[in-house]
């Protein structure tokens, strides 16, 4: 069956009428594998000339990505040329978030094996770099780069939120954190952990929506932290499957009561057995 003509118009027309230039998201997603590889894995080749190399492609790679959306080559060349400026302090950051995790999980030998192995890392790590792009106001870029770490790792972290020092996520798998969560220094996250908004309303879009983590706070798995006026004062833990929408001051424990009952399985009730 033909696929018709008018269709085939209004997808065409659609795209011509984008405010935003279409880039190749193949090439992005080896950009933040190269960058990554360039920074943190040994290589066949790892001299200085080498990595001098491999930082020129990567200014190019990153100049036609820019360039494809803005459009104008010399703010396309400002906007390389600042990312790349504030390279050596996000790589600074980086090796804290990797030590962190070297330090605080039992499982990590290395800082080699964190590198090769802690998805929470690598999510960290495209979260930085997009961050650091979004603050540069360049355009979707960041939103797909931070999508690359969602569909790899499990961990969705906008590229608008602000983290802190020395930031730890175990594990990690299903961790939600929103355009404007605020997180202090040396927090940890575990697994399922969403840090939301109360509200999904559109007009509250320019609004503070995402909760506020101060410094060394601990989050266990499963945690709901909700609401841009919600604050979880320094040093406190939040327990496994809570849900909170109000401040918690500092140096607290919140934790979620269940019960939980064991007996002998030998006689389940009446009500238990079934045959298939």
């Amino acid at each position: 069956m033909a696929i018709p003509d008018q269709l085939i118009e209004r997808i065409h027309q659609t795209k011509q009428n984008s405010i935003h230039g279409f880039f190749d998201k193949i090439k992005t997603k080896k950009w933040v594998k190269d960058l990554y590889e360039t920074l943190f894995l040994p290589q066949t080749d790892n001299t200085e000339e080498q990595l001098k190399r491999n930082f020129e492609a990567l200014q190019e790679t990153l100049s036609d990505l820019i360039n494809t959306v803005v459009g104008d080559k010399d703010l396309t060349e400002k906007q390389v040329n600042q990312f790349f400026e504030a390279l050596p302090t996000l790589y600074d950051q980086l090796v804290l978030d990797a030590k962190s995790i070297l330090e605080f999980d039992p499982a990590a030998d290395s800082l080699e094996e964190v590198y090769l192995a802690y998805p929470g890392f690598f999510a960290t790590y495209v979260y930085r770099i997009s961050h650091q792009l979004w603050s540069q106001e360049v355009k979707i870029l960041p939103r797909v780069i931070s999508e690359y770490a969602h569909s790899k790792t499990g961990i969705d972290i906008h590229p608008g939120a602000t983290i802190g020092k020395s930031f730890f996520i175990d594990h990690g798998t299903g961790i939600v954190i929103g355009e404007t969560t605020i997180i202090g220094n040396n927090v940890k996250i575990y697994q399922g952990v969403t840090l939301g908004a109360l509200n999904v309303s559109k007009e509250k879009a320019h609004q503070k929506r995402h909760p506020n983590i101060e410094d060394d706070v601990i989050i266990y798995s499963g945690a709901t932290i909700l609401g841009g006026e919600t604050t979880i004062g320094r040093e406190s833990i939040i327990g496994g499957n809570v849900w909170v929408t109000q401040d918690v001051p500092a140096n607290s424990l919140v934790y979620h009561k269940s019960e939980i009952k064991i007996k002998d399985n030998t006689s389940l009730p009446e009500s238990l057995t079934f045959v298939i």
